[in-house]
């Protein structure tokens, strides 16, 4: 039809092949049952957070002390 836009989903990113994305950040659904979303939302409230930052928080936390190295995420 003439003068009707479509509206289309942006084309998807490619793979970076390295596996780093360096500081680019990639949309992520996450479930989490109502009791821990409040538990992670006071927590991040009171280290000055957002709810997002202290999930990456916790990750990179995680993946720091799995590794036993301390190295940056």
């Amino acid at each position: 039809m003439v003068g009707r836009s479509e509206s289309r989903a942006p084309p998807p990113e490619p793979e970076d092949p390295s596996g780093d994305a360096g500081d680019a950040r990639k949309p992520f659904l996450l479930r989490l049952p109502p009791g821990l979303m409040a538990e992670l939302r006071s927590w991040a409230s009171r280290d000055v957070r957002s709810l997002n930052g202290q999930i990456e928080f916790l990750l990179r936390e995680a993946v720091r002390t799995r590794r036993k190295g301390g190295s940056e995420v």
